[in-house]
């Protein structure tokens, strides 16, 4: 196959990254998924002088994040189907203009209600465009360069992320905080035309059969009962209404299992899990995104409010991560395929641990270079050691076939962690609802916090060194290209055992 440019960029089997064409997948999967992780870091530094302007409390803060990430999570998994059974790079599309819409939704939105709305609508786009960007990625490149392409995509997709701070201060101070949402727009702009130019089209031949539209809907909300009464219960209490959303949470979540095992086509299907590998990986993501949701919703407003800076120099504080990131991702991605996940999924999360406790250090008046920094340094050396491993070590345990499928439910997994852990963990450290105006109050809640991020992030290093195999699981040859897909790699001979490939 040849690009646009009448240059071969693929090898038997697939893509190679460094073709002209390799180069353009990549790019267009970045710059999506970036628009996407943006948002989820983006909004953590603005959300001080969102609650000033819109008159807000910390309830309402806490559902402009979840908003977005309610949605995200409950139709993660459906838009990773419909990639698979539509097109990956058809739906990629449809989610990249519908988030843009939403955020220029959110860019006028005129009041909090407005905006948790808007926000909700973001999370629909980002449930179509999300596990396409990665699909895309696993369905397009040949085997051999896999590792490395989503070691890039993780790193530059990770640099948007950690950028997202600083970017977001920037103007937050400078234009105001509803330019956070309409910097969209022009990554849309330039995302769509190149995928539609450079980007193959992949779906998988053996998806069939009816959307599990009831599984995701009882996903959703189940997702919204529990979190709301985990936000709304410091300020109602044990009120009927509480107690009555986190019972119906839990019953929803229930029927959702049973519906799952039930259908002859869910969303979910549970043989996926018989792999123990694919398994192991995801509690790995819930307890890792769970920790780093916490951290960065808290330490946003912990050093504005506490520590006296600046929206900008609050995202400035996070910048070497960024740094970390760009440089060392993609060589992680390559040295988990070489030495297998277990090392780095082990002892990344406690790297992150250690960083989240040195930030017990920053209070009022804390010392960039003495207290901020050292946290930082160490956050983002764990966040460059698991996070290439972890996505890498999830798509290989399915077969590529289900790579859609594969990618939603761990994409569901983290973004779901990181909705609980927002809603849960305000509750937990004792957060009353006017917390983030008082820098006394928010300092000693914080202290409260972080431990019980770094405890999350133990808890996955022990199950990593527990559950995931020592060295890189064989995977089963695959059929030459398929000349109809355009160079894409078609599904394995043989599913790996447990994957469950139907």
């Amino acid at each position: 196959m040849t690009d646009a440019n009448g240059t071969d960029g693929t090898d038997e089997g697939g893509i190679r990254v460094a073709s002209p064409l390799g180069r353009w997948v990549v790019l267009t999967t970045v710059l999506g998924s970036s628009m996407a992780l943006l948002d989820s870091t983006v909004i953590n530094v603005a959300l001080p002088r969102i609650g000033q302007d819109l008159g807000t409390d910390l309830a309402a803060l806490q559902w402009t994040v979840n908003a977005y990430m309610l949605t995200l999570a409950g139709l993660i998994l459906l838009g990773g189907a419909l990639g698979d059974r539509f097109g990956r790079r058809r739906v990629f599309v449809v989610g990249v203009v519908w988030f843009a819409a939403a955020s220029l939704l959110c860019g006028i939105a005129p009041n909090a209600e407005v905006l948790v709305a808007s926000r909700a609508l973001q999370g629909v786009g980002g449930a179509l465009l999300t596990p396409g960007s990665l699909a895309i990625i696993q369905a397009s490149f040949h085997p051999d360069d896999r590792a490395r392409a989503v070691g890039l995509w993780s790193g530059l997709g990770g640099v948007g992320a950690a950028v997202g701070p600083f970017l977001g201060g920037w103007l937050v101070d400078g234009p105001g905080w509803r330019w956070v949402f309409l910097l969209n727009l022009p990554l849309a702009a330039v995302c769509v035309p190149v995928a539609l130019r450079h980007v193959p089209e992949s779906r998988d031949p053996d998806a069939h059969g009816r959307f599990d539209v009831l599984g995701a809907a009882l996903a959703a909300l189940a997702l919204a009962l529990v979190t709301y009464a985990l936000i709304e219960v410091p300020e109602q209490g044990a009120s009927v209404l509480v107690i009555g959303a986190a019972l119906g949470g839990v019953v929803l979540g229930a029927a959702f299992v049973r519906v799952e095992r039930r259908r002859a086509d869910p969303m979910v299907p549970p043989s996926i899990f018989a792999s123990r590998q694919f398994t192991a990986v995801n509690i790995v993501t819930f307890c890792v995104y769970a920790a780093l949701g916490g951290f960065f919703f808290l330490s946003a407003i912990q050093l504005q409010v506490v520590a006296g800076y600046s929206a900008l120099g609050a995202g400035t504080a996070l910048l070497p991560t960024t740094v970390l990131m760009l440089l060392f991702s993609a060589s992680a991605g390559d040295l988990g395929r070489r030495i297998g996940p277990r090392i780095p999924l082990t002892v990344g999360p406690l790297l992150a641990a250690a960083g989240m406790l040195l930030m017990l250090r920053v209070g009022p008046g804390a010392s960039y270079l003495l207290d901020v920094l050292p946290a930082v340094l160490v956050l983002g050396v764990g966040m460059v050691t698991l996070v290439a491993p972890l996505t890498a070590t999830v798509l290989a345990a399915v077969d590529t076939g289900r790579a859609g499928l594969a990618s939603g439910i761990n994409n569901a997994a983290a973004r779901a962690a990181g909705l609980l852990a927002v809603a849960a963990l305000p509750l937990l450290a004792g957060m009353g609802p006017e917390a983030y105006r008082d820098a006394g109050e928010f300092a000693s809640t914080f202290r409260r916090a972080m431990p019980m991020c770094a405890g999350l992030l133990v808890a996955g290093s022990v199950i990593a060194w527990w559950a995931v195999r020592a060295s890189p699981a064989a995977r089963p040859e695959t059929r030459p290209a398929c000349s109809t897909h355009c160079g894409v790699t078609a599904p394995p001979l043989e599913p790996e055992p447990g994957s469950g490939h139907t």
